[in-house]
């Protein structure tokens, strides 16, 4: 486990076209988010999302990214994209999350009063956890961070993150050049995942951030 966490895994997420979605792993990236959320500005259609996933082949992990979403939406998105991820943002039950038969990952939006322990107890079968700061307006891709102690306190109160499968704690929310490197020292997470801190605007990933957040957070 430990060997496995000297390389942070790094998602870029709010990836909306090709030239993006190659640009991001050039730079580095390991897996790269599609979002079909349409409140988002980062939303792509399946059309779209079915062209990325085409041109970046295997090895780079797609992610697509649902909020409080119909299931058959879903499964049609699946069967159109070929995407390998589900990623579940809003607040979906385990029964919903399990019931497309693809690994998929539960954001726990740290709001207050969250038990993170019951949290990851409620999704048994995910593949991860995405933590996430909370608003109570929003689903993710707020440019806001949560105090990262709150992870490393909880954690080892509940045990739950430090017994859990290598993989299941991706940390995100607020994440940037900037601080990454720190966030990753302090709560050593498998992965990080960050949208609006690479970008030039919503949407639009700037290439000199995305390179540069991907070398930082895998410089600890």
């Amino acid at each position: 486990m430990d060997a496995m966490r000297r390389k942070v895994r790094v998602k870029i997420c709010g990836i909306t076209s090709v030239e993006q979605g190659v640009m991001a792993a050039n730079a580095g990236a390991d897996a790269i988010g599609l979002v079909f959320y349409a409140k988002s500005p980062r939303s792509v259609s399946a059309a779209v999302a079915a062209d990325i996933v085409q041109a970046l082949g295997p090895f780079v992990t797609t992610v697509g990214l649902f909020v409080n979403e119909t299931a058959t939406l879903v499964q049609g998105t699946l069967r159109q994209t070929g995407i390998q991820l589900l990623q579940f943002h809003g607040d979906e039950d385990s029964a919903y999350c399990e019931q497309f038969e693809r690994p998929f990952i539960k954001a726990i939006r740290m709001a207050p009063e969250i038990n993170v322990a019951a949290a990851m107890a409620a999704h048994p079968k995910a593949s991860g956890y995405l933590f996430d700061a909370w608003q109570a307006d929003a689903y993710g891709g707020t440019g806001k961070a949560f105090d990262w102690a709150r992870l490393s306190q909880e954690a080892a109160v509940s045990g739950s993150v430090s017994r859990s499968v290598p993989g299941s704690v991706i940390l995100a929310g607020g994440l940037s050049s900037d601080n990454v490197a720190a966030a990753v020292a302090q709560t050593r997470p498998y992965a990080v995942d960050v949208s609006s801190g690479v970008e030039s605007a919503p949407g639009i990933k700037d290439p000199d951030q995305v390179q540069r957040f991907i070398e930082q957070a895998r410089s600890v």
